[in-house]
Formats: C-alpha cells, structure tokens, sequence
C-alpha cells in the first residue's frame, strides 16, 4: 500500500514543482496535482522520475491520499483561481485541515479568506515565498501568516525546505496572524524593486556620465560586491554586465521598458494608506512607469533633443561616492520599509518581529545580503527602535556616506542623468532629519481656503485653531461643523 502524502501542492507551474522537488529531497512525501491532469504525468514521467512524489488526478484523488491533518498548498496565480480552488476543495476537507496560498497575493485577500475559512473549521495560512525558481529548488526565503494553530503542522515541512543563514538558521519563521506573511513579503518585493532601481541608476550613471564599457562595469560591481553592498542583486548585475553570446553583450541588445505585477504598486498604496512616506519604493515603482512608455519618450527625445553628456574621469574618488550613495539609498529604502511594517504591525495588531524578518530575508530570497545581518542585530539590541536610522551601526554610515550622496546628485542632475530613487533618498533623509518644515505654511494655506484649522507651537498637540483670514467675521472651521 503507498504511503500517503504529508503534504500537497496544486499547481506544477517551475516554482511549484522545484517546491515538490525541494520537499522530497528532505524526505517528505509529496502529493502533485495540477488542474490540467496530464502535466502531472509529465512531472512524474519527467523531472520527479525516480521520487517518493505521488501523482493525483482528481481534488478528491489528491485528498485521499493525504494524511490527516490535510495540508494543502497552492502554488497557482494570484487573484480568482486562488478562490476557485478554495470553494473546490472545501466540500472535501475535515476540520482542522489547512489550506496555505504560496503565491504573491494581496494581503486583504488573505484576510478575507482567513476568516471565511476559520467559519468553516478550516485552517488558512498565506506565504510569501521569495527566491524564484532556483530558490524553491533548493531553499527559498518563506513568511507565513495565517492562522497561528496551523503553523505547528507545516512549520516541520517548511524550515526544512527553506534557505539557512551561515550560522544554520532557517529562513522561516511564523511572522503573524491574518495577512500578515503577505504583507511582509509585499514589502519585500517593493524593497526589491527599490534595491534594482538604484542599481540601475549607478549603472547608468557609470555607462553615460563616466563611459565605462561592459567589462568595467561588472568588474566595478564585482568589486562593490565584497564590501557592504555584498548581495545577491549586485552579484547577478556583475555577471549580466559581463555575459556574451555569439552576437555580443546580451545586456546592450535588451529593450529598456521594465515591467511589473503588482506588489511594488501595492507596496506603495498601502503606505499611502497609512500614512507612510516610502518615497524611495515609490519612485521605482514610477521609474517602472515611465520607462513602460518607450514610444512617447522617444517622441519626447526628438522634441527636445538627445543628451549628449560631458563625460567625467571615472576616479576612483568618484566611484567611492557612488558606492557610498548606493549603500545611503539602500539604508534608506530599508529603514522606509521597516517604518511600513511597523505602522501596519501596529495598525492590524500583528505583532511583526523585525529581527525575524530580517533573518528570513538573510538567505534564499532576491534582496538577500549580508545587509541584513546588521538589521537582525539592530532589533535583538533594541526590540523596540522606533527607526533603523536611530541604531548606531546606521547612523556612522549616513554620516559618513551623505557628502558623496550629495555630490552623486548633483552631479548628476547637472548631467540630466535620471536619478529618481537616489534622489528621493536624500529628499526624504533630509527631510525626517528636519525638526522644523515648511508644513506650517501649508497648514495656513489649508485653513485659509478649507477654515482646516491648525496646531500652534505654544500650545499642547491636538488643541486646534482657526484664523479669520479675509475678515469674513465668522470663527466656524471645517473641523467644527458637523451636520
């Protein structure tokens, strides 16, 4: 009689079966399913050929041949399907069986399916699953969230698979309740995109302004990767740089319109949401935009004119500033989205642990980098730091690191070389270290057009005032008048 399954995956897409793959090499028994029935004929048949993996043919297949509690994960497209499956297979399951979604969803969608399933003695985790095709063969980064009772039953399977840090750590750990796990792997990818951009961003700054070749440039990077910087997206820019094939360097061959699928854009409305100024991941997300619109700019070109720029010495001075900048704008990106998950932390009372987080993200996802370290040890100093930009570590490095920052921007926007990322990183710094803003004339503004009202400097917070600004012998303020 074969042995039944200790988990299941529905979905043989390459992130689903490198997962299955990834489980059976530490000794689980996998059962595969897929909707279209004969790829999993060719999975066995294929790559899983010689495995303990089982096939499944129908949901009520996949569900026999499972142990009890059933744990069932999808690894399909975000959106509708995830709930097709869901109202599929739950007619079939026992209370106490899990559900887990590995896909990049929305994390209002897993907390709604959360508690429509809870009503139903269902349990549901969503998990951020980040490392793409090779880290879910062979240990990716993992954030689950759910519901908390479920997590003793697939936390066996899933520390197993994921990523280890150097010191034998998996990168897995529960991060909270509800949607938690989505939300933090939301903001992993909008880190991600802010982490890319500002890459680019020194790589055109490097090719246009100081004209160096392709060689130089992933020697540079190279280099850059044994010092703070070391990450996994330095370390793949250098070998893409350098990469030939039989017509030349690939990289000066690809059309430069980016896309993107949607998490960075929910990174960013969630911080709009609440309040939060994620300037950096904002402005990667826009980047993304505008590089999508290749025929208007080329238009926009033509009407204005080709940038012809004056070329600068690639000093090593120069390229020490641009390194320094790049680690500035990385802290930055970082500690804006730390600021995120705090304010969403407190906001859906998940009680996120940030050295956790830190330490998931250490190995196996794509922002992985020694970075990441000193964020880990940052929360275990202080559990509670209000701001990565408060830990010391940090701070020497801001201070050091702003004079080149400065001498970057400048540079460049004398050059008209687009630097938005970079750019935002010194306007928000710049910013949060100001105690006094010119926000006091925006709120007289606000009270004179909209009777807003204001806080006054003399007086405790949360007293407010209004100014009869055009003599209209009236005292009423917007804030006052209730209907």
């Amino acid at each position: 009689m074969q042995q039944k399954g200790d988990i299941a995956v529905i979905g043989l897409a390459v992130m689903g079966q490198n997962l299955i793959l990834n489980m059976n090499d530490h000794g689980f028994h996998v059962v595969a399913y897929n909707r279209t029935t004969s790829k999993v004929d060719e999975f066995l048949n294929g790559n899983a050929k010689g495995t303990n993996i089982i096939g499944a043919y129908s949901i009520e297949d996949m569900i026999s041949k499972l142990k009890s509690p059933r744990k069932i994960m999808l690894m399909v497209k975000a959106g509708d399907v995830i709930d097709q499956f869901i109202d599929t297979l739950v007619p079939h399951l026992d209370t106490g069986d899990i559900i887990i979604d590995g896909g990049n969803s929305n994390f209002t969608d897993t907390e709604r399916r959360a508690h429509v399933l809870k009503a139903k003695g269902i349990y549901f985790i969503g998990t951020g699953v980040s490392g793409g095709e090779e880290g879910a063969r062979f240990g990716p980064s993992m954030m689950p969230g759910g519901m908390t009772e479920a997590w003793g039953a697939v936390k066996p399977i899933f520390q197993a698979i994921a990523a280890k840090t150097p010191n034998g750590e998996p990168c897995c750990e529960w991060v909270g309740s509800g949607g938690a796990g989505h939300f933090v792997k939301m903001v992993h990818n909008g880190i991600e995109y802010g982490d890319m951009q500002l890459i680019c961003e020194a790589y055109q700054f490097m090719k246009d302004l100081l004209g160096l070749d392709n060689e130089n440039l992933s020697e540079i990077f190279n280099q850059w990767n044994n010092t703070e910087l070391n990450s996994y997206l330095i370390e793949i820019t250098a070998n893409i740089l350098k990469f030939k094939d039989t017509e030349g360097y690939v990289i000066d061959r690809i059309l430069d319109t980016a896309g993107q699928k949607g998490t960075g854009k929910w990174t960013g409305i969630n911080a709009l949401d609440l309040g939060i100024p994620l300037t950096l991941i904002a402005e990667s997300v826009f980047a993304r935009c505008i590089s999508s619109q290749k025929a208007i700019r080329l238009q926009a070109e033509s009407v204005y004119g080709k940038k012809s720029f004056h070329k600068l010495s690639a000093s090593d001075e120069l390229l020490s500033d641009l390194q320094q900048a790049l680690l500035f704008a990385k802290i930055i990106s970082y500690a804006q989205g730390y600021m995120l998950m705090q304010e969403a932390s407190t906001e859906h009372d998940w009680s996120l642990n940030y050295g956790d987080i830190a330490l998931m993200w250490r190995e196996g996802c794509i922002i992985r980098s020694v970075f990441l370290d000193k964020i880990k040890a940052a929360f275990a100093k202080n559990p509670k730091l209000e701001n990565l930009l408060f830990d010391d570590y940090f701070s020497v490095i801001l201070k050091k690191a702003l004079p080149s920052v400065r001498r970057i921007v400048a540079k460049a926007v004398e050059a008209g070389i687009t630097m938005p990322a970079l750019t935002s990183s010194l306007s928000f710094f710049d910013g949060f270290t100001t105690g006094r803003l010119p926000a006091n004339l925006l709120q007289a503004q606000r009270d004179y057009f909209g009777a807003h009202t204001y806080e006054r400097l003399d007086k405790p917070r949360g007293e407010f005032f209004h100014t009869d600004w055009i003599g209209s012998n009236t005292h009423v303020s917007s804030s006052g008048y209730n209907v």
